[in-house]
């Protein structure tokens, strides 16, 4: 175990020696791409241990490097002297564009989170724009190259957000909207599958068969689950309504051109599944998917028989919120004026499906006579329903502006959980966005709107360790012990839209620059400002990244597949899908315990970019339209 760990450490520092190439025998694909981030690599040795956002920054931003030592856990013996003055360099002639002192982090304390100490080397005095990279001149080390530019994330979005289209179900995945080597053929439209879906609680009434297709699929599986959808489309939706610059009509999705947002005419993709898995009289089906697991692979190649779980009290609540939301977005655009109406009309009638039935159901995705739809518990608590209901209240109360709805809001907005916990949007953000969302209508009730607004303010003036920036964290993102769990990444990300929050409803004027720095902070950390100097985005070095996830614990680009390594295989996972995250409970989620790194390290360095069916990698490297979305909203914030 002590020599794997070296192992391990050592790869993490000599990564690239002398260019940005990775380790290991490429294939031949691999390889050119390899070549090309090497040629537009700058000289000198690039050192994991000198950390920048690999993407870069915007002039106007802060701009801090993290200098880290490693004293605990796997990389104990890569610890680190810096030299004392640090520079700036051009990428394209090595010359000295800024220099300045590094600083000791808290005096040189080890963190205890990370296990590291380090130093920070402020440069936002630069502001030129160019491509750099920071230089240690008395070890001849040198960090990832990075980019200032006023647009520098609009790149990194659009791939972020294509995330969605190659998890469209049914659809294919071709050129020019999908490069070569992640095209396949449009999945589950085969005998049995989406277009005749069987009822599991009654499979053999061939009256209960239904068209399902279409939507995404959710994560690493291939299954559609309507209550874990939204959670992305409502987090896509506030993207959206908050930001809509951002998000033009070019992303190269095949409705680029339309006249329509690429962002909306995505979420139309599976808001029309949606009202697939509508009944007539508002109920819906819960979710979508097979009895088994399927081999690694293209989608398309899974010839599994489909099943749906019928309605539940919890999906019917979920969808009526999404058809709510995405009416009150749609109709500002007139060429969606019309399925705002259609989803206004939907979203009334599972409202009042949820309202008719008397219990809440959590417990329909359940085995029944021997056969369950994997994998995902698609079940909700019945205070999540509650919350929902009160979600779903406020948009319908928002697109109709009847009273009764608003009324139904006002009586249950402060049970629902942002009241009950630290943050408001960081679990369950969706429900935290909708209360914000409410005090920007025009005829919301005053007094609840101030009320709402001054319970926003008081959550972040507490001193939580979720708003500002603060010197809690060696890699200026903290997050509590407790976070660092399964899909640890999306939380990061809601932390950070918690302060973009902040900077756009300008309720604390004072200290609106500490907000926005934590919200960038959250960026650069995601963007390699972390223990493994990595990306936490999956094969991004076409957009400019040195080091980012190699892999992603998914269906289509498991182990053993042309797709598994971005470093190694013939073609890597797909571009810019997040990954879940450090673990550190990834011995309890499935990870064997003797595979140390993930387990037996501090909280931030309980990760390993791994994709292994046998050791459980799905606790850490799994990807998710769940976890997608609050990083693009957070992005979202800072394209202009």
């Amino acid at each position: 175990m002590a020599r794997r760990s070296a192992f391990i450490a050592a790869l993490l520092l000599s990564v690239v020696a002398c260019s940005d190439d990775a380790d290991g025998k490429p294939s031949p694909a691999a390889h050119d791409r390899l070549k090309q981030r090497a040629a537009a690599a700058p000289s000198g040795v690039f050192d994991a241990r000198i950390l920048v956002d690999q993407f870069g920054y915007r002039p106007q931003d802060g701009k801090v490097a993290v200098i880290r030592n490693p004293k605990i856990g796997f990389d104990a013996n890569l610890g680190f002297e810096p030299g004392s003055i640090y520079e700036v360099r051009s990428a394209a002639d090595d010359s000295v564009v800024f220099s300045a002192p590094i600083k000791p982090w808290k005096g040189g304390e080890v963190q205890e989170s990370s296990g590291d100490a380090g130093w920070w080397f402020d440069f936002s005095a630069l502001r030129k724009p160019g491509r750099y990279y920071v230089h240690d001149l008395q070890n001849k080390l040198r960090s990832a190259a990075f980019q200032i530019d006023a647009d520098v994330y609009r790149k990194v979005l659009k791939t972020a957000v294509r995330m969605y289209f190659y998890q469209r179900c049914g659809y294919a995945k071709q050129p020019p909207h999908a490069e070569v080597c992640w095209s396949d053929q449009a999945s589950y439209l085969g005998a049995g599958q989406d277009l005749e879906v069987r009822d599991v609680t009654d499979p053999d009434d061939e009256g209960k068969i239904r068209d399902l297709s279409g939507g995404w699929h959710d994560a690493g599986d291939n299954n559609k689950y309507v209550t874990f959808a939204a959670n992305a489309v409502h987090q896509l939706l506030a993207a959206y309504r908050d930001h809509p610059a951002a998000f033009t009509d070019d992303f190269n999705i095949p409705e680029s051109g339309n006249g329509i947002p690429d962002l909306l005419d995505e979420l139309k993709w599976e808001l029309d599944w949606l009202k697939k898995m509508q009944n007539p009289d508002g109920s819906v089906a819960l979710k979508v998917g097979t009895l088994g697991h399927g081999k690694p692979g293209q989608p398309s190649k899974d010839t599994q028989t489909r099943y749906y779980v019928p309605a539940c009290t919890s999906s019917t609540i979920a969808a009526a919120g999404m058809f709510a939301h995405a009416a009150y977005v749609f109709k500002g655009t007139e060429s969606l004026a019309d399925e705002a109406d259609d989803l206004t009309a939907r979203a009334v009638r599972s409202f009042n499906a949820f309202q008719s039935e008397p219990t809440r159901d959590a417990d329909c995705d359940r085995e029944i006579d021997g056969r369950r739809v994997l994998s995902g518990d698609a079940d909700l608590t019945p205070e999540q329903q509650a919350d929902l209901a009160t979600l779903a209240a406020m948009y319908l109360f928002a697109v109709t502006g009847e009273k009764h709805y608003e009324t139904y809001f006002k009586s249950g907005y402060r049970a629902t959980r942002p009241y009950n916990d630290i943050g408001w949007t960081r679990y369950d953000s969706y429900v935290g966005q909708a209360l914000l969302a409410y005090v920007a209508l025009p005829d919301a009730d005053a007094q609840i709107r101030q009320r709402l607004l001054d319970d926003k303010l008081g959550d972040a003036t507490q001193g939580n360790g979720v708003y500002g920036s603060n010197d809690d964290d060696l890699y200026r993102n903290f997050l509590h012990p407790e976070q660092y769990h399964w899909g640890s990444n999306a939380i990061r990300a809601n932390y950070g839209g918690s302060n973009l929050d902040m900077v756009r409803l300008k309720l604390d004027p004072d200290n609106v620059e500490s907000y926005r720095a934590r919200a960038l902070d959250t960026l650069h950390y995601l963007h390699g400002v972390n223990p493994f100097g990595q990306v936490y985005l999956s094969n991004m070095y076409g957009d400019g990244a040195t080091r980012s996830s190699n892999t992603t614990w998914h269906g289509w680009f498991n182990e053993g597949t042309r797709w598994a390594d971005a470093s190694m295989s013939e073609c890597g996972p797909a571009p810019g899908y997040l990954v879940g995250g450090p673990n550190a409970n990834a011995a309890s989620d499935g990870v064997p315990s003797v595979l140390a790194p993930p387990n037996g390290q501090p909280a931030q360095k309980s990760f390993l970019d791994w994709n292994s069916n046998a050791q459980a990698a799905w606790a850490i490297t799994e990807s998710s339209i769940v976890y997608q979305a609050p990083y693009i909203k957070l992005l979202s914030g800072f394209v202009e």
